[in-house]
Order: structure tokens, then C-alpha cells, then sequence
């Protein structure tokens, strides 16, 4: 059987992304530095009447302009950046920068913290090893700032000069805030992809289910197609069977094929009965029953499986009734998954304990295994996050401990209307607990469900 804790392995779910950045986002978080760089010279020289040294300031916005022109000419807007193509042109953006800050008062311009953008842009879209390259670089360069640069443009016969201790200060102050933000930065954007890849991944299983009910479609279909013929064979046997008399030779062989002419029909009339016209009694399943589903492909892994169900103490009349509700498919799934785990991690048995009330129902997997790593509980449920060693069972041979299958198992189980629990069972005891609780209207039939099935599977009989 697959283990479902390996849904790592779909194509293309966690691919490293090297085309991650598009050159019309870089080339538009350009245009916006060029805005903002011509605004603030003009404001400077123009307003407030500072001497800026114009002419090289204003080439190096220039520089930039017809860089981002050449993009525009040389590439479609659509085109995906190798992350060496990227870096480079981070690379470049914040090199424009210091030089414009070398030309303005070094490290002493109160712009001089957008020094770190590039960097953040790179932290969020880029391998770490240009990341960490281009940090190093741009620590180098606001070095470079604190001691070299052309003086603060200021009022005529003032010396703008901040004391080098300050100048250190803003130094440090740059560059903690641009590893802090960085990081930052990195592990959002980290999260954020490893969260679109496990939903994709969900996203692939779910699609392949819908495939499979597609095919009740297309055997409706050949059904509805097959029909006639069967019919046209059924009436000439009986013709034939009619005229020949029974005493015939062929006798027996027509009222065979006659017979199997009926089983035909009969098959395609199921096939071509109704989705909504499924069998009551195989769409409604009790709690006990989905359990027992769910549990059935483990029983023979090695492992003892016990499950119980029971309403909960004091619990009387409909209160007491054990929750029946329709088939869910993702339901199935989700507690397949993980029972699978349990069975994978423990030692000899894993105990499963449904119990219920008016209000809600509860459901235990208990096993005798490691349990989980404290440091990690909290964390179970995130996609890729492993929290248990290798299990003893066929799952830990493609994946230890918990990951994306479990995440899937988690979304799928809330989407019923789940919500989940995790813990270690206490001491003597070993193992892993995790406790599934859904409100009782969950597993609530919808009022005249059953007799609607009835009376549509009737009607296509």
C-alpha cells in the first residue's frame, strides 16, 4: 500500500523555485526608485536650495532609467530571471545607491537605511547564497560610507559633519536591521512557499479523487450506448427461441444467452442510475464503521488494533445514539493517515476510542510508540515538519516521522469540521495521542436525505 506520509515525492510539489522572480516586478520596483530618487534630488536642489553635485547624481538615475529601457526592449514582460540574472540586477540597484549616497553625505543621508531593499527583495525571492552574498556587500559598501563621501549638502558656509561615533551607530544600526529584516523576510517567504506546495499537493490528491468519480461518467456513457444493442440481442434470442420451439437443439444456448442479456441490463441500469440516487445504506455510516473503514488496511501490519466506541457517561435518549452521518471521502482519508502513523510508530498497539454526546463527538488514536519530540508538538501540522524518528513499519522507509501527509490529513480532517489535537501520553506511559473532536451536527443526516435516495433509486430501477 502507498504511504501517504510521502506525498513529498509528487512532481513538481517542492521543485526549487530558480525562476522565481519576473522582470516586470523587478523592472517596476525600479521605475519607482527613479520616481522617488528624481523627487528628492529636485526637492533638495530645487526647494530647498541645497548645492547637490547635480550633473553626477542625476546620471546615475539616468543609468538606471535606460537600464530598465534595455529590460523592456531585450525581454518580455513575462520573463522569469534566473536567480544569477536576479542577483545581478539587485546587485546593481543597490551599488546605484551607494554611489548616490557617496555623492550626498555618505552614511550621514537620512536615506541611507533604503541601502537594505534590494537585499530584502533578495531575502524573500532568491537562494541563500546570494542573499548572504549581497548582504556581505552591502555591509561593505555602508562601511565604506561611514568614512568616505562627498560632504552633506547644506546651508552655504556650514560643514554638515556628524561625530564618528554616530556615524558608527547609524553603521550598526544599518547592519543588524538589515540581518534582522532579511531573516525576517526569508522565513516568510519560506513558509509561505513550503504552504503553497503542501496545498498544491492537497490540491493534486483531491483532483485525483474527482478523476475517479469522473469515471462513473464515463460508464454512464458507455452504458446509455451499450443499451440498445443489448436490447436488439435480447429480442432476437427471444425470437429465436420463440419460432425454434423448445425442443430444439439451440434451445438451451438461447435461453442462456436470453439470461445473460438480463444481467447486462440489469449492470448498466446501476451504472446509469443517478449520482444522487446512491444507496442510503452504503452512503450512511456510523462512527464505529468509519473508524473500522479507516482502520482496516492496517490490521495486518504486525500491530494490534482495539476500537471502542461508547456515548459518553450520562449521556441519555438521542444523546446516547451513536452519530451516523454521510460517507466523506476526505474524512476517510484523513483518519486513514493516521492511524497509518500510529500503527507505523508503535510498539505492539494503537487503541482508537469514539465517544459522543448531544453535543459533540471525540475521538482518541493512542499509541505505545516514542510519542512526539516536545520541542516539535507545537509545531505538527505545519507542511514538511518531521517530528518522530523512524518508525518501525513500512511508512518510515519513505518518510520519518510526520510531514506533509500529515498536514494534508489535518486539512482534510478540518474541513469536516475537525479540530485537532496533539499530546504524549503520561508517564509510565509512552506513546502519541491525538484527539480528533467534531461538533455532533457533523455526522447529522440532512432531514429527508434517505427517503429522497429511496424514492430516486426506485425510480431508476
Amino acid at each position: 500500500m502507498p504511504n501517504k506520509s510521502s506525498m513529498i515525492d509528487f512532481p513538481g510539489v517542492r521543485d526549487h523555485i530558480g525562476r522565481n522572480v519576473r522582470l516586470a516586478t523587478i523592472v517596476r520596483l525600479r521605475w519607482i526608485a527613479v520616481a522617488g530618487q528624481l523627487l528628492t534630488l529636485g526637492f533638495v536642489h530645487f526647494w530647498l536650495g541645497f548645492d547637490l553635485p547635480l550633473a553626477y547624481c542625476m546620471a546615475l538615475v539616468a543609468l538606471s532609467a535606460w537600464l530598465n529601457v534595455f529590460l523592456v526592449i531585450q525581454f518580455p514582460p513575462r520573463h522569469r530571471l534566473t536567480a544569477p540574472f536576479a542577483a545581478t540586477l539587485l546587485t546593481y540597484d543597490m551599488l546605484q545607491l551607494a554611489v548616490l549616497l557617496y555623492f550626498t553625505g555618505g552614511i550621514g543621508n537620512p536615506f541611507v537605511m533604503l541601502i537594505v531593499a534590494p537585499c530584502i527583495v533578495s531575502a524573500a525571492t532568491l537562494p541563500v547564497v546570494y542573499t548572504a552574498a549581497m548582504c556581505a556587500l552591502t555591509l561593505l559598501a555602508t562601511y565604506g560610507l561611514t568614512y568616505e563621501y562627498w560632504p552633506m549638502p547644506w546651508y552655504d558656509g556650514i560643514r554638515f559633519e556628524l561625530p564618528l561615533l554616530y556615524k558608527t551607530a547609524i553603521l550598526t544600526s544599518v547592519g543588524t536591521g538589515l540581518l534582522f529584516v532579511a531573516f525576517y523576510v526569508r522565513r516568510l517567504a519560506h513558509e509561505g512557499r513550503e504552504m503553497s506546495a503542501a496545498l498544491a499537493a492537497t490540491e493534486l490528491i483531491l483532483a485525483r479523487e474527482q478523476k475517479l468519480h469522473a469515471l462513473d461518467g464515463l460508464a454512464a456513457a458507455a452504458a446509455h450506448e451499450l443499451g440498445t444493442p443489448l436490447s436488439t440481442i435480447y429480442l432476437i434470442a427471444r425470437e429465436l427461441q420463440r419460432d425454434l420451439g423448445p425442443d430444439h437443439r439451440h434451445a438451451e444456448d438461447l435461453a442462456l444467452l436470453q439470461s445473460q442479456s438480463d444481467r447486462c441490463r440489469e449492470i448498466l441500469r446501476k451504472l446509469t442510475r443517478t449520482p444522487d440516487a446512491q444507496d442510503p445504506m452504503h452512503q450512511s455510516v456510523s462512527i464505529i464503521e468509519v473508524l473500522s473503514d479507516a482502520a482496516s488496511p492496517y490490521r495486518e501490519l504486525g500491530k494490534k488494533l482495539d476500537i471502542s466506541g461508547s456515548p459518553v457517561e450520562g449521556a441519555q435518549g438521542q444523546a446516547a445514539a451513536e452519530p451516523v452521518g454521510l460517507r466523506q471521502p476526505g474524512l476517510h482519508y484523513g483518519l486513514g493517515n493516521i492511524i497509518e502513523n500510529a500503527v507505523d510508530f508503535a510498539k505492539s498497539q494503537v487503541d482508537i476510542t469514539a465517544r459522543w454526546d448531544g453535543t459533540k463527538v471525540t475521538v482518541e488514536i493512542v499509541d505505545d510508540g516514542p510519542g512526539f519530540k516536545p520541542d516539535l508538538i507545537d509545531s505538527i501540522g505545519d507542511p514538511y515538519v518531521t517530528s518522530r524518528g523512524a518508525g518501525s513499519g513500512k511508512a518510515s522507509k519513505a518518510a520519518s516521522g510526520l510531514g506533509l501527509g500529515f498536514f494534508i490529513a489535518k486539512t482534510l480532517l478540518e474541513r469536516s469540521g475537525a479540530f485537532v489535537e496533539l499530546e504524549n501520553r503520561k508517564a509510565p506511559a509512552t506513546g502519541a495521542k491525538v484527539r480528533l473532536t467534531w461538533p455532533r451536527d457533523a455526522f447529522a443526516v440532512p432531514d429527508g436525505w434517505r427517503a429522497h435516495n429511496v424514492a430516486a433509486r426506485q425510480a431508476a430501477e
